[in-house]
């Protein structure tokens, strides 16, 4: 093999040129900047779905929480490429306006979060489905009191159901 013919992987690629080789005048790179997200997310959001949690501890959640729930997530036929995980207690200033304008949010589920703590306007219990302001929300317990409670997760389950129409 000559140094004429070097294939190059896409990941390798990838990690070579992280920065892009064009360079961008102020304004474009000012826009740029205020696309970006200035939450901490788990997931690539892709199909606009937004889980909020709450954990002192973990960044995002603790690995036995994490796995319960990509299970929920897999049996709803998503995955973390669909969703994005933001736990309330590392982004403070999150709101039910910020996950609309910066997180695009369409699908909200709140894991153990009020709506109070994000500024939503209106209160619902758990396991109902609740539209508002063109989004559609989820209220649930947090997410260790479902796994130990085979009725939450039958409860969880039902109301899936309904607000994915599995």
């Amino acid at each position: 093999m000559s140094l004429d013919n070097i294939q190059l992987t896409p990941f390798l690629l990838q990690e070579l040129f992280k920065k892009s080789l064009i360079e961008l005048d102020a304004s474009e790179l000012h826009e740029e900047r205020r696309s970006a997200s200035s939450f901490t997310i788990l997931g690539n959001n892709r199909k606009r779905i937004i889980i909020l949690v709450a954990d002192d501890e973990t960044l995002y959640l603790p690995d036995e929480q994490l796995n319960f729930l990509l299970g929920i997530l897999s049996a709803c036929g998503l995955t973390m490429e669909d969703v994005a995980i933001v736990n309330t207690k590392k982004n403070r200033n999150l709101t039910y306006k910020a996950i609309e304008l910066e997180l695009k949010g369409a699908s909200i589920l709140l894991f153990g979060v009020s709506a109070a703590q994000i500024n939503l306007p209106i209160e619902f219990p758990h396991y109902q489905v609740q539209s508002f302001n063109n989004q559609t929300y989820l209220a649930a317990p947090v997410l260790q009191e479902i796994q130990n409670s085979k009725e939450e997760k039958t409860k969880l389950w039902n109301c899936l159901k309904q607000f994915f129409a599995i």
